[in-house]
């Protein structure tokens, strides 16, 4: 029993750790544009060169 008296303020520093992270995410707008990638992927417009084999 007293390993939860350790255990459960780890437990809740981890959470609001978790917590503020996910918020700066929101505040950084991370979510912004998500479309925007998967068509990124599929666009053939780099500016490397392919190799051809």
């Amino acid at each position: 029993m007293n390993v939860l008296v350790f255990l459960i303020p780890v437990s809740l520093f981890l959470g609001g750790l978790g917590l503020a992270a996910f918020l700066w995410s929101l505040r950084a707008n991370q979510y912004e544009d998500l479309e925007g990638d998967a068509w990124r992927i599929l666009s053939e417009d780099d500016d490397t060169p392919r190799a051809d084999d």
